[in-house]
C-alpha cells in the first residue's frame, strides 16, 4: 500500500495514465489469499477530508486523533509538512482486524482508490487541472488475478469515491499551484510551515484560530459566518484552503477590515527583511565552504 495515493508533487515516477474508461481487472474480498496483505504494509498518506471522516467515526477530537493515529511526514523538500496513518512497529495499519478494516465506511481516499493511484497535472499554460489514474501492482496482491473486471468509473463508484475527490479536489488544486510555482528559495518559514499543518490538519486548532478576537478584527465576515465555523468541520476546511490561498499567494477572497493588509505588512516587514538577509547569507557561506580549500 506503498504508493496507493500520490499527493502531486511527491512522486517522481511517469506512469502509465488511465482514464475513466479504461478496463480494470481486479477484485479484493475476504475469500482471497492475499486478505489483509496490503493493511500490514500500511503507508497511508492522509487528507484533510480524510481526517474529518476518521475522527468523527472514532468521536475523536481532530487534535486527539492526529496524536493517537497519525505520524507527520515531509511532503516535499522544503519540509511542507504532511500526515500519515500511525501503524505499528511491524508496519501494520492500526484499524487492521482479522475480519477486515474496522474503519471502512470511512477509510481513507488511498484505500477506497487502490489498487489505483491517482494524480492531479497542470498543463503549461493551463488553469485547471486534469485528473489522472494509473494502476499500482504490488507482488503480494492476487486481486489482479481475480475474473472481475469493470471501467475504472465503475470500480470508482464501487468504492464510493465521489465525495472524497469533491472534498478533496481544492486542497489537493493548493498543494499543485505550490508545485507548479517551482523552488522558492530556501525552506519556508517555521511560522508559514505551522500555519499550513494548522490550516489542512488541525480543526481544531484552526478553528480556535479563526474565532479569535485578532481574526475577527482582521476579516469582514458576518456573524452568521463565525457560526457556522464554530459548529461545521467541512466548512471550516473548505474556508481554511481559501485562507491559505489569500495567506500564501496573495488571492485576496477573503474580505479585511479596511488598512487591516496594510497594517499587517508593516507590522510584518521588518521580519521579512531580516528572514530574506539571513538566507542570502546562509546561501553565501556555503558558497564560500565550497571553495574555501579550492
Amino acid at each position: 500500500m506503498s504508493k496507493k495515493f500520490d499527493i502531486p508533487f511527491e512522486s517522481n515516477m511517469v506512469p502509465t495514465m488511465l482514464d475513466l474508461g479504461s478496463r480494470l481487472q481486479f477484485s479484493c474480498h475476504k475469500g482471497i489469499s492475499c486478505f489483509n496483505a496490503c493493511c500490514k504494509q500500511a503507508d497511508v498518506t492522509l487528507t484533510p477530508y480524510d481526517i474529518i471522516r476518521l475522527k468523527d467515526h472514532l468521536g475523536k477530537s481532530a487534535t486527539d486523533f492526529l496524536k493517537d493515529h497519525t505520524v507527520p511526514f515531509r511532503m516535499d523538500k522544503e519540509g511542507l509538512p504532511g500526515v500519515k496513518l500511525r501503524t505499528t512497529d511491524e508496519g501494520a495499519c492500526l484499524f487492521m482486524t482479522e475480519e477486515g478494516c474496522s474503519v471502512y465506511e470511512d477509510r481513507p481516499t488511498a484505500c477506497r482508490l487502490y489498487p489505483l493511484g491517482h494524480m492531479s497535472m497542470l498543463a503549461t499554460g493551463s488553469k485547471t487541472d486534469e485528473t489522472h489514474y494509473f494502476l499500482i501492482k504490488e507482488e503480494h496482491c492476487k486481486g489482479h488475478e481475480e475474473d472481475q473486471e469493470q471501467t475504472i468509473a465503475e470500480y470508482l463508484k464501487e468504492q464510493e469515491t465521489a465525495q472524497y475527490e469533491e472534498m478533496n479536489r481544492e486542497w489537493l488544486q493548493l498543494m499543485l499551484k505550490r508545485r507548479s510555482m517551482g523552488p522558492t528559495v530556501g525552506r519556508p518559514p517555521e511560522a508559514t510551515l505551522q500555519m499550513f499543518f494548522m490550516c489542512s490538519f488541525d480543526m481544531d486548532r484552526f478553528r480556535r484560530f479563526v474565532l479569535s478576537e485578532n481574526f475577527r478584527n482582521t476579516y469582514d465576515l458576518e456573524d452568521s459566518v463565525y457560526e457556522v465555523f464554530a459548529k461545521e468541520d467541512i466548512s471550516l476546511m473548505q474556508f481554511g484552503v481559501r485562507f491559505m490561498k489569500q495567506a500564501f499567494f496573495g488571492e485576496r477572497t477573503i474580505p479585511e477590515k479596511d488598512g487591516a493588509w496594510e497594517n499587517r505588512v508593516e507590522q510584518r516587514q521588518e521580519v521579512w527583511d531580516a528572514r530574506r538577509q539571513a538566507e542570502i547569507t546562509r546561501q553565501q557561506q556555503e558558497e564560500d565552504e565550497k571553495y574555501k580549500d579550492a
